[in-house]
């Protein structure tokens, strides 16, 4: 570059963006064991070329919450090849240091230890892969079919556990990372009811950076949070507005369900800068929110964890250059990522090469998808000349659309044919089917069976999900009077997914006991009375930490009562299945003639782990349980009044302001120079043109406490693929 040297000067902050590298994914595959050890490898090196000042990571550095030591070993020995040396570091700290890094035994910033030498700091979150409570991630490693009425059934994700369960010292490999003085693990919240985000605040020259960052939380707890205004993002006190506002975030950004991500909305409007985590499609160029007025980068992972679409896109990272209040994002493409290649073939729309009925149609479907997937393999190969860091073997899915009459063939046996030419020989095929269902059935006229488990209504839900989507949609007809959607959703989905078969009936007993007590206090007498109460009862449990707390205590008094029977414990040991993996598109239900294993997940990963409060309560004495799975009415064959005579007794549970904005943004398309574009002046009351409504219409506030005039930014963003 001819003008780096002239730019990159002493005001300048340099960072290396990367997110979602997942060390350890596959490591035991032949194949495929090395690609994240020598991607992280490439990222670092790269770093050091570029002699960025940081290298900022956001979030799932490993693939596993309890990581190989084969891994750690790898990961320690990289960082310290590349980040450890005699390069001094040309910024400062000036927050808190003992606030920012409060989870550590060692809160200062490493390259500050005097007993080691760094020479590129590493900051980073946690994702939900390393979370440091061990959640639970979510993989669709199998189909279940719920079925709300006879005439129907919906193939759902299922959520299993992946790692241990919730640990009593909270800690996750970045923290041991972050003892040995490797990594700056930053963004770790330890209330589950009220968030405040401190900045780590960075200087260079003039230039001040407030470094944001939150690692992953479950989506529905985060978003009920930011909802009820428990998320607050502290700000410097001094020079607010010569502060550049880069925030690091690990979350769902796409929508998987009515809460279950984090809408760009909900964050706050000073912020320049958003590097999204999580999402593993490789979106780098920054993309501006007209309502909030920031930028958001989605760097995507560095690996493909799954076979779906959104992982074949080019993998980027980002080097950042933040001068004052302008920035410049420089994409770089990763040369070490194996290639990935995937097509979609809808057989019914070739009526000019088969049909259903022809003879052995079954062979000529064959023969043309051997043909399609050997042309992806030729592919690959010219687009693999030239650059010896590209892995030999490709990714390649071919995804068959069999609707309309026609069978699926053998699949394994297809796969084989390709083994010796692709990295991925169990599952190079993938049939899919689209399903119909029918709209409506007699007796149900008010509720839409059809729309509500529809195709595009249920990919990607969870079954707590449809459980919650079915009763709203159904809230005339069918109608829950104790228990609420949430409860009853994830009482489900513990059924669902580790066979607790008591879940839901202890979740009905409990919360109908808890309620028989609540209406014993507030002494209500006739049936009217108890009808409002227990309305008012349910709805002021809706979306609390009283409500988790109650789905909690169901479920542990169910584990206890089938660790009596001396039942199959619930979870389910998948340390040693490495084809697990997240942010899969595989929808359907795998056809009857094939077999093997599914594959994939929702990568972008949903995360659904439970961190309940509740602890299991004593049996009491003399109550006859049932053995069976299916649920148990407490009130059925009563009347209102008798279910709620009194129960045996149990011991008891102890606005932002109107802002203008002026943006002045240069693309570059065809060179790698950075050009800072200088701040427009600013502008009087009476000289300042009119605004796009879009950047000048009043906003509420979320905090009804801030207001502030949103600083003009200068924005640049290089598509050159050139490694720099």
């Amino acid at each position: 570059m001819t003008s780096e040297n002239t730019l990159d000067d002493e005001d300048t902050f340099k960072i290396l963006i990367a997110t979602d590298i997942h060390l350890g994914y596959l490591e035991k595959d032949a194949v495929r064991g090395n690609d994240t050890f020598n991607t992280f490898d490439e990222i670092l090196k790269c770093a050091k070329q570029n002699q960025v000042d940081f290298i900022l990571l956001g979030g799932d550095l490993f693939h596993e919450n309890k990581p190989s030591r084969r891994c750690l070993h790898s990961c320690i020995s990289l960082l310290r090849k590349y980040c450890m040396g005699d390069t001094p570091i040309l910024f400062d700290v000036l927050s808190d240091q003992a606030v920012n890094f409060s989870n550590s035994k060692f809160p200062w910033v490493n390259y500050q230890d005097e007993n080691l030498n760094i020479s590129i700091p590493v900051f980073s979150v946690h994702g939900n892969h390393d979370d440091p409570t061990g959640v639970r991630s979510v993989a669709k490693v199998s189909l279940i079919q719920l079925k709300p009425q006879k005439h129907m059934s919906v193939s759902l994700y299922v959520t299993l556990p992946l790692s241990s369960p919730l640990q009593a010292d909270g800690l996750c490999a970045l923290d041991l990372l972050s003892s040995a003085g490797l990594v700056n693990h930053f963004g770790r919240s330890q209330s589950v009811e009220r968030i405040e985000i401190s900045p780590v605040l960075l200087q260079k020259g003039s230039t001040k950076l407030a470094l944001y960052g939150i690692g992953s939380i479950p989506d529905e707890r985060l978003y009920r949070m930011f909802v009820n205004n428990q998320v607050t993002m502290l700000r410097p006190k001094e020079d607010q507005d010569q502060w550049f506002n880069l925030f690091t975030i690990h979350q769902n950004r796409s929508k998987h369900g009515a809460t279950n991500y984090i809408p760009e909305q909900f964050l706050d409007d000073f912020l320049d800068l958003v590097v999204w985590g999580h999402e593993h499609e490789c979106l780098i160029n920054p993309s501006r929110n007209e309502q909030r007025l920031f930028y958001v980068t989605q760097p995507g992972s560095s690996v493909a964890t799954s076979l779906s679409p959104g992982e074949a896109v080019k993998k980027h990272i980002g080097l950042l250059r933040v001068k004052g209040r302008k920035m410049n994002l420089q994409k770089i493409p990763l040369h070490t990522v194996r290639q990935f290649f995937i097509q979609d073939l809808v057989l019914s729309e070739h009526p000019d090469l088969f049909n259903p009925d022809m003879p052995k149609v079954n062979q000529k479907v064959e023969a043309f998808c051997q043909e399609k997937v050997e042309a992806m393999i030729e592919e690959a190969e010219r687009d693999r000349l030239g650059n010896p860091l590209t892995p030999e073997k490709p990714l390649i899915r071919l995804r068959v659309d069999y609707s309309g009459g026609f069978e699926a063939f053998n699949a394994t046996r297809f796969s084989q044919k390709f083994v010796e030419q692709v990295a991925n020989p169990k599952d190079v095929v993938h049939f899919i089917r689209q399903k119909e269902y029918k709209a409506k059935v007699k007796g149900e006229e008010d509720v839409d069976f059809g729309q509500l488990l529809s195709h595009s209504s249920t990919e990607g839900l969870r079954v707590e999900d449809l459980v919650k989507e079915y009763f709203q949609t159904a809230e005339k007809t069918v109608q829950l009077s104790l228990l609420t959607e949430q409860g009853m959703g994830k009482a489900v989905q513990e059924y669902v997914d580790k066979e607790e078969k008591d879940a839901i009936e202890e979740l009905i007993r409990y919360q109908l006991e808890k309620t028989q007590r609540h209406l014993q206090q507030r002494g209500v007498l006739t049936e009217e009375e108890i009808d409002q109460e227990i309305r008012r009862f349910r709805e002021s449990k809706k979306n609390t930490a009283e409500e988790d707390e109650e789905v909690q205590v169901a479920l542990n008094r169910a584990k206890a009562h089938r660790k009596e029977r001396g039942d199959a414990p619930e979870d389910l040991d998948l340390s040693d299945e490495p084809d697990f993996s997240m942010d899969s598109d595989e929808d359907s239900a795998p056809p009857p003639p094939t077999r093997g294993r599914g594959r994939g997940g929702r990568g972008r990963g949903q995360t659904t782990a439970r961190r309940g409060k509740g602890a299991a309560e004593p049996k009491p004495a003399g109550r006859a349980r049932s053995q069976k799975a299916s649920v148990v009415n407490p009130t059925q064959g009563r009347n209102i009044m008798d279910a709620f005579q009194a129960p045996p007794q149990r011991p008891s549970r102890g606005a932002v302001a109107a802002k203008s904005y002026t943006d002045e943004i240069t693309i570059d398309d065809d060179s790698d120079d950075v050009s800072f574009v200088k701040p427009a002046s600013r502008l009087t009351p009476a000289s300042r043109p009119t605004q796009r409504a879009s950047s000048s219409s009043s906003s509420s506030s979320r905090r009804g406490s801030q207001s502030q005039s949103q600083s003009y930014r200068g924005v640049t963003f290089d598509d050159d693929d050139d490694e720099v």
